[in-house]
């Protein structure tokens, strides 16, 4: 019997690459094979953080191959609504092309597309070639939830003549009608490109098989219970030692060099803070940095995407492209944009020392997620599509962080941020609920849990022989 060979489609953003590539390595680890899709951009970038070991296109079993995005050279990839609208045009060709490329070079026939749920697309090129599919979604089911349940919040959102918080399910995050993703997802006029894709991701989606979710059933029981079709099989990661390449768009130190550091900090000693991959701070005003400086305890600044540069109007700040771990009683964002390439360790090893003692997180899922299997309290500040509601998840349900609020003027202070971290690493309950969360995580992907169970039955429908 042939090896089943699955095509892997993510979304071109770090934040849905990354966990793609540790389902990746799952499959391959399970003798699937794996031919991983990046755009032209991200494949470069990929294949430039890699290490320089003479591995090539191949990482044990993964093979990276690259198609076009359909914008041109100068067109800015930033901007969401012109990204979308040009994939969605372009690549379901691209995509046809690359299946019968593949085939007729002799390799081993593409079995099953898992394509991101944002790539709606991907699944119309699937029914049309006979390839089976599924759906994988990178963030939390209750993102998924709002999402599908579009046509609910425009009643929502039409018949109310205040803002409110809405709550689908007990267990579910509350969240209010201004923090809506559609409406924090780039530039306004973008957001309706946005919404059509999504709305249209949301139709496709029931041409795949099975949805996949990089969650757990114990984190989000009332979102699993609305929509028992998703099947968790989070958290992900490709390995324990946190080795594999995981389609970093940066350099990243595996190795000890970049966490020696710590070695020489106190445990729980170090305030650790991450804006995520792409992430920007709206909240942080130029000069805002200087602020961060001033902070009383050791500190850690996490390395985000893009330089130092005014965005929009005098109160935002897009920090650097990577940031620097100075555990000497002070945060600093330093300017080390692409040209740098400088070599860091991941944001994993950083979570799992047993230096840090808290995480002020942009709360990205793959954050959130890390933070929750290191059992690391937040410090939320969110700023995009679902962070909010990952925020809230932290904060009004499992109850393991604070957030940060901006004052009048939209800044957040440093005595604020150093308010609420004494607040997080003072309060008893917070630390029992983040080792409880913890724990819950691991007997999920243990042998017998529930993310084990349905990962080893996708598994077995992908090798099953139809």
């Amino acid at each position: 019997m042939a090896t089943p060979h699955v095509l892997a489609l993510p979304f071109p953003a770090q934040g849905h690459v990354i966990p793609l590539m540790q389902l990746s390595h799952r499959l391959v680890e399970n003798g699937i094979e794996v031919t991983f899709v990046n755009t032209e951009l991200n494949h470069a970038l990929v294949l430039d953080a890699m290490p320089a070991d003479g591995s090539g296109r191949s990482l044990d079993g993964i093979h990276l191959v690259a198609v076009p995005d359909g914008l041109a050279e100068g067109d800015d990839r930033k901007d969401l609504g012109k990204l979308v609208d040009g994939m969605s045009r372009h690549m379901p060709g691209y995509l046809e092309e690359l299946v019968g490329r593949t085939e007729a070079s002799g390799g081993t026939k593409i079995s099953w597309l898992v394509a991101d749920e944002a790539m709606g697309w991907a699944f119309e090129v699937a029914k049309k070639l006979g390839i089976r599919a599924a759906a994988f979604w990178p963030g939390s089911a209750a993102f998924l939830d709002i999402t599908l349940r579009i046509p609910q919040m425009i009643q929502v959102t039409a018949s109310s003549t205040r803002k409110e918080t809405s709550q689908f399910a007990p267990g579910m995050p509350p969240l209010h009608t201004s923090k809506l993703p559609w409406n924090h997802a780039g530039a306004p006029e973008g957001q309706p490109a946005i919404f059509q894709l999504v709305t249209q991701n949301n139709e496709a989606k029931d041409l795949a098989e099975v949805i996949l979710c990089n969650s757990f059933r114990d984190a989000e029981p009332g979102a699993f219970k609305l929509y028992p079709g998703i099947l968790p099989i989070g958290p992900l990661f490709a390995d324990h030692q946190l080795q594999k390449p995981v389609g970093q768009f940066l350099p990243e130190d595996t190795g000890v060099r970049g966490i020696r550091q710590f070695h020489r900090v106190q445990p729980a000693a170090v305030r650790g803070a991450c804006a995520g991959a792409g992430a920007r701070w709206p909240a942080l005003p130029v000069g805002g940095a200087a602020r961060l400086r001033h902070w009383p305890e050791q500190s850690v600044a996490r390395r985000v995407q893009g330089p130092c540069r005014r965005q929009g109007h005098d109160r935002e700040l897009v920090p650097p492209a990577a940031g620097t771990y100075v555990p000497r009683h002070t945060c600093s964002v330093v300017r080390t944009a692409y040209r740098h390439r400088a070599v860091l360790p991941s944001i994993g090893q950083v979570l799992a020392h047993r230096a840090v003692a808290c995480f002020v997180s942009h709360c990205g899922w793959n954050s959130t997620l890390e933070g929750v299997r290191n059992a690391v309290p937040f410090l939320c500040w969110p700023y995009f599509t679902d962070q909010f509601q990952n925020e809230s998840y932290i904060c009004n349900v499992w109850r393991t962080g604070l957030a940060v609020a901006p004052g009048p003027d939209g800044v957040v202070t440093k005595e604020q941020l150093s308010g609420k971290v004494e607040r997080v690493l003072g309060d008893d309950g917070i630390r029992e609920r983040v080792i409880a969360l913890k724990d819950a995580a691991c007997r999920s992907i243990a042998e017998g849990g529930s993310s084990h169970d349905n990962f080893k039955k996708f598994v077995e429908l992908v090798k099953l022989k139809e």
